[in-house]
C-alpha cells in the first residue's frame, strides 16, 4: 500500500524463524553430528528471537493481528528456549528425566494448533509452514517428554518436518522479498482463504 509507513516485516519474521529452525532441526534429525545445536542457540537469542520480535512489533503498527502474535510470540519462543537450555546446563540438569523440555514444548504446541486454524485465511504457503511447524512440534513433545533419550527416534522425525517448516518458511520469505523487488508475483504464495 501506498501510505504505509512501515515496510513489510513479515519477510524478516520468515527469515529469522526459518535459519533458527533450520539449524535446530539439523541436529534434531542427526545431521552434521549435532554441530547445529551452537549454532541454533546463538540464532535463536539474535535472529530467532530478536529479530522476530521486531517484525512482530512492525506487524503491530502495520495492524496485523496474525502476523503479530506469530513473531513476537515465536521470538519469545527462541529467546525463552535459548534460556531453557542455558539455565538447565547452569543447574546441571541438561541431561536428567525433568521432562521441562516436553513441557515447554506441549504449551508450544497448542499455542500452533490454534495459530494453525488461524492461517487458514492467510495465504498458502504461511498455511502449508503452520501444518508443518504443527506436525514438528507434535513430535518434538512426544519425543522430549519423559527421560532423556528415551525417544531419540521421534526427535528425530521432527527434526527431519522442522526441516521442512524451515524450507516452507523460507520459501515465503523469499517471495515476499522478491515479489516485492520486482513489483510482481514471481514466486507465487497461493490465494488467501
Amino acid at each position: 500500500m501506498a501510505d504505509e509507513k512501515v515496510a513489510d516485516p513479515g519477510p524478516l519474521g520468515l527469515a529469522g524463524f526459518a535459519m533458527t529452525t533450520f539449524a535446530l532441526s539439523s541436529a534434531n534429525a542427526g545431521l552434521w553430528k549435532g554441530a547445529g545445536v551452537a549454532t541454533a542457540l546463538s540464532l535463536a537469542f539474535f535472529y530467532g528471537g530478536i529479530a522476530q520480535i521486531l517484525a512482530g512489533l512492525m506487524e503491530f503498527v502495520r495492524k496485523n493481528t496474525f502476523a503479530a502474535v506469530a513473531f513476537t510470540s515465536y521470538g519469545a519462543f527462541w529467546l525463552a528456549f535459548y534460556g531453557l537450555v542455558n539455565f538447565q546446563q547452569a543447574l546441571g540438569t541438561a541431561t536428567s528425566p525433568s521432562g521441562s523440555v516436553g513441557i515447554f514444548l506441549l504449551g508450544w504446541t497448542i499455542f500452533t494448533l490454534y495459530m494453525l486454524v488461524a492461517s487458514v485465511k492467510t495465504n498458502t504457503v504461511i498455511m502449508v509452514t503452520f501444518v508443518l511447524l504443527s506436525i514438528t512440534f507434535i513430535f518434538l513433545t512426544w519425543g522430549n517428554w519423559g527421560s532423556f533419550g528415551a525417544h531419540a527416534n521421534i526427535v528425530k522425525i521432527g527434526g527431519w518436518t522442522g526441516l521442512a517448516t524451515a524450507l516452507a518458511a523460507w520459501y515465503g520469505s523469499a517471495a515476499a522479498v522478491i515479489n516485492a523487488t520486482h513489483g510482481k508475483v514471481v514466486l507465487p504464495v497461493g490465494p488467501r482463504s
